[in-house]
């Protein structure tokens, strides 16, 4: 095949059409190239999901923490936890922490 016959077929000349040229290497340029590339695009919106999912954790723990800043409010919740979290105790009780060995 010459040449000659490839001019003459309808997709060469579909191609070899200087504004379907320009029109594929400015695609081209934009999707590997740009600064504003679509790749560049798919790592930011990957980034802009992975801050929204911590948003949402972070948004969880507040209200959590939040529950439990209301619930500590009262002197005997206050003191359960004091207990239970940092083994604080009254001057007049002693306190024995139990470990129980897990082996499976």
């Amino acid at each position: 095949m010459n040449f000659k016959d490839l001019r003459k077929k309808p997709w060469f000349r579909f191609i070899s059409n200087k504004y379907i040229l320009i029109s594929l290497v400015f695609a081209g340029w934009m999707f590997f190239l740009d600064t504003n590339s679509w790749f560049i695009h798919h790592e930011l919106d990957q980034e802009v999901n992975e801050l929204q999912d911590n948003k949402e954790y972070y948004q969880k723990e507040i209200s959590k923490d939040k529950a439990v800043i209301e619930k500590l409010q009262d002197s005997v919740e206050l003191e359960k936890f004091a207990r239970q979290k940092y083994y604080m105790k009254r001057s007049d009780e002693d306190i024995y922490i139990i470990e129980y060995d897990t082996v499976n």
